[in-house]
């Protein structure tokens, strides 16, 4: 490779991460400045933190997220899981098409007609059942686990499919039975695919704007739909504060994540020079 041609993979390489960094690192250095515009720069200050946790309407906008996230993403890697291994090592069995469509699908639906969809369906089950009785976090989160089940399963099907079934074979010749494999030997060594879904479903949840505008009720106004419900009167310096503490705490968790594959990947080594 001639140097020329090493000058212009980094040079579109830093572009590209320019491009993709820069507006987040403005959002977090404005969220310090001591002025209310962000086309200017009047001095480093903590005052819009100070006004955030003062804001108790963002605030519990931003709780009711969290909490939801947490329990969608949990609840989307626990079915995720076994719906992306039943993909890749049940083979191909009687309905197999319509189990994939069924589980793709929102991936290529519109979030409207997703929404749409849910809402009508949960008025249908309440006319019918009485439950639930009003729209909140059981709706909002019922539409979130719909939505990053799909997303979970590719990234689930996508892991199991590297992995050496030689392994799996011997722990079942053995004498293992195929639920102590899995758990014994298949959940370890997708473990950094667990984490990674995990958080694509917590960011998926935390993210959502439209299934969440249809689906919640009076008193549960999640992050994203408060935040949108501000833009039309100018966004304020406690939301880039707020953004800002997220950014920190996705960051965490990133790290560990990557701590979690590196720590997987070596020992999927030692087990293959082991064997």
């Amino acid at each position: 490779m001639t140097k020329q041609s090493v000058f212009f993979k980094w040079f579109f390489l830093g572009i590209g991460f320019l491009f993709l960094y820069i507006p987040i690192l403005s959002l977090i250095v404005f969220s310090f400045n001591d002025s209310a515009l962000a086309s200017s720069w009047s001095g480093f200050s903590l005052r819009w933190y100070k006004s955030l946790f003062e804001d108790q309407a963002l605030l519990s906008a931003a709780w009711l997220s969290l909490k939801i996230a947490v329990l969608t993403a949990t609840a989307a890697v626990f079915i995720g899981t076994w719906a992306g291994y039943v993909l890749v090592r049940k083979g191909h069995f009687k309905g197999i098409g319509l189990y994939i469509g069924m589980l793709n699908a929102p991936l290529v639906i519109p979030d409207v007609i997703l929404g749409i969809s849910l809402l009508l369906m949960i008025v249908e089950i309440r006319n019918i059942t009485g439950f639930p009785a009003s729209n909140g976090i059981f709706t909002i989160w019922l539409g979130h686990v719909t939505l990053c089940v799909a997303y979970v399963s590719v990234v689930i099907a996508s892991r199991v499919r590297e992995l050496d079934r030689s392994l799996e074979e011997a722990a079942l010749d053995l004498g293992a039975t195929p639920l102590k494999v899995f758990f014994s030997i298949t959940l370890p060594l997708i473990a950094p695919a667990l984490v990674a879904a995990w958080l694509l479903a917590f960011t998926l949840s935390l993210d959502d704007v439209v299934i969440a505008s249809f689906l919640n009720g009076p008193g549960f106004t999640t992050l994203p739909i408060e935040v949108f419900s501000r833009v039309r009167l100018g966004i304020k310096p406690e939301v880039n504060a707020l953004a800002t503490l997220f950014i920190v705490l996705v960051g965490v968790f990133v790290i560990i994540a990557n701590r979690l594959q590196t720590g997987t990947t070596k020992n999927e080594n030692s087990i293959d020079l082991r064997s």
